[in-house]
Parts: structure tokens; sequence; C-alpha cells
């Protein structure tokens, strides 16, 4: 079993930063991002988005971020199976972090003593070996604070990445989020237009892997590290037990589904750190979808069901026509149906008939 000391010290990580950090050269523009403007930001739980301007007003800012780490049991499914859960500001996935091109991002990170475990943050949409990791690694009763330029635009991911097979463990026990960079000017479509969106939904994608025992059953454990060598057997295999929106099946339907009326623009912002999804909107479409998630490439248009890769975050933006509740799944419709991957969105407004109707109802068949 991972013992606490094993957990603080295990990483190759630990090691690397001080050496690094000791070896930094001075940051040659310190006197002008010292002078920057500065804002700092309250982050909220996925699905929602902290708010933000979709345009840039002004020049580029300093953005600040806090985050703190949680470990904790999180019931995952209606059957009541846990998961000993790590991660960013106690959700599933970590919140979604907004700034803009040439924006600097600037986080704290919050390790509390009541934690076991040493965690990080690897930012994809960092400039950086390890995405920050190395500089960001800390045990419990600690905090660092980061910041990275915003070079490139787009959706991608964060995770945790102490270093060897803590890597995977952390991510498939929920340490995982996004972070979206928008042009400075906003989003356009496929010729250049602009493009704006009333509600943005940010689903964070998960595979979790819980080990059973003798009976079959699904096993709990005490605190964070009592599961690693369970937890990394069933890993091995490559087979999860759940796959599932925002830590649990179902936790975006019927009274949690996501929102909006016939008319309004939703940009969906989807990630999975770690295994590929194939995004699909059940009665809808992707008007205008960044797959890969970068917005310096057009969007892609009229897409019926789009591919994420495992360690990326893509976005689409859809306008709804119709009322009625849109299923979202992961388009693997085992891993939607079976095993949790099923969000939906509810819509008010009016039927339009030219769209959709039934001609006749079921009636008994007729020669």
């Amino acid at each position: 079993m991972l013992t606490r000391r094993e957990a603080l010290l295990g990483s190759v990580l630990a090691a690397t930063a001080v050496a690094t950090v000791g070896a930094m050269p001075a940051v040659a523009n310190a006197k002008e991002v010292a002078g920057l403007p500065r804002e700092k930001v309250s982050l909220v739980a996925p699905p929602f988005v902290h708010a933000h301007d979709q345009v840039a007003q002004g020049g580029p800012k300093v953005v600040e971020f806090t985050m703190t780490v949680e470990e904790k049991p999180v019931v995952i499914d209606a059957d009541g199976t846990q998961l000993n859960a790590m991660t960013y500001n106690g959700s599933i996935p970590g919140p979604l972090m907004v700034v803009h091109e040439g924006d600097y991002l600037e986080l704290t990170l919050i390790n509390p003593d009541t934690n076991t475990l040493a965690h990080n943050i690897d930012f994809h949409a960092a400039t950086g070996a390890l995405g920050g990791g190395e500089l960001t690694l800390i045990n419990p009763g600690e905090q660092v604070t980061l910041r990275f330029k915003a070079t490139r635009t787009g959706t991608f991911v964060y995770h945790c990445a102490p270093g060897g097979p803590m890597i995977p463990w952390h991510v498939v026990s929920g340490m995982s989020g996004a972070v979206m960079v928008l042009p400075r000017d906003g989003l356009r479509d496929d010729k250049g237009k602009p493009v704006r969106y009333d509600h943005i939904y940010y689903i964070g994608e998960n595979d979790f892997y819980i080990p059973r025992d003798e009976q079959g059953k699904f096993k709990k454990y005490d605190t964070a590290g009592d599961n690693f060598d369970d937890t990394m057997k069933v890993m091995r295999g490559l087979i999860p037990t759940h796959v599932v929106f925002n830590g649990k099946a179902g936790s975006l339907t019927r009274e949690n589904a996501m929102k909006a009326k016939v008319g309004e623009t939703v940009l969906i912002v989807h990630s999975q750190a770690n295994r590929d999804t194939r995004p699909h909107l059940i009665g809808g479409h992707g008007d205008y979808v960044w797959e890969q998630g970068k917005f310096a490439n057009p969007p892609a248009k009229d897409l019926e069901t789009w591919f994420i890769r495992g360690g990326s975050a893509g976005s689409a933006l859809y306008t709804f026509l119709q009322p009625g509740i849109y299923a979202y799944v992961n388009h693997n419709l085992i891993e939607a149906v079976e095993l949790g991957a099923t969000a939906h969105f509810t819509v008010d407004g009016t039927w339009d008939d030219d769209l959709m109707k039934q001609v006749e109802a079921p009636r008994a068949i007729t020669s």
C-alpha cells in the first residue's frame, strides 16, 4: 500500500523542482508585467463558468485565480459507488479558467494540511517544461503561485502530474480541468465573422476505475492513498468501470440539466484528460466546432459528432432551434448508456412544425 511518505517523496519532480527553480533566469519583462492591471476572479463549479468578456476590454492584464486541492470521497453513481477523489476546488472536473490571448494567468494553488498527498498542476496552455508541473509541486500544508502568459488561443486541459504512476492515478481520481484562452477580438466563424454565445457550459468527461471485492461489489477506502495498489491494477486493464460527465453518472440530467431557450446560442467546452471521446448532441448539431480546441484554426461546420482526443479540450457552438430535452452523450453508446456519459439540455420555446412534425400518431398496421 502507498504510504504517506511514498506519496509525498516518491515523485521524481520533487527533486527536479528545487534544482530548476534555483537555476531559472530572471524574467526579462518583469517590470512590464508588474505594471499590468490585475483582475481577481472567483471560480465557479462546472458546468458553469465564471463571468468574463467575450471580447477583451483594453490591453493585457494579469488574471488571478486561486484553487484549493481537496481530497474527499465522492459518490459517482445512483448505487452509491464511492470514488476516493482528488479534486481542484472540490469539483470534478476542476473549474474552467477563462483569459484572453496576451493575458497572464496567475494561479495560487493550495494543498491544505488535511490532505495526505502531494499535488501540482500541468497546464497544457502554458509554455515551459512540464507545463508548470515541476514549479507547482506542493506537499500538504503548502501553497504555490505560478504565472504564465497565454500565447495561444483555444481550450486546453490542465491536470495533476506529480510524476511516475502518480500521474494517471491522480488524473483518473478526478484531478483535471480546462483553460479557455479567447482571441482578444472574440470568436470567429469559418469566414472570419464574429460569433457570440448566450451561455457557456463546461463538461469534463472522466473515466474511473473502481476496484471490486471478492463478491464483485465496489470497494470503499478511508483515505485517498489507501486505494492506490488496488486502483492501479484496475487501471492497467484499461477498462473503466465508469465513464461520466462532471464527476457522476446523471450529474447533468433532470433538475441539473443545462438550460437554454430557442434562439439562444450555447458554447459547450468539453475536456477529457485521459481517453478519446466523441460528443454528440441528440437532436442538434455543432454549428461551429473547434474539434481540436484551437481558435486560431477555422471551425468545422454542421458536425453531427465530433472527436475530442485524450488529453485535450474542444468546443462546439450551437443555436437551439426547437424546444425539448436534448441528450448530450459520448457517442460510444455503451459508455453513454451503461457507464454514465450522458447529460441533458432543457430548452424552452415554441415548437416549429416545419423542422419536425409527427404526421401520424402510432396506430395499428393497415394493409
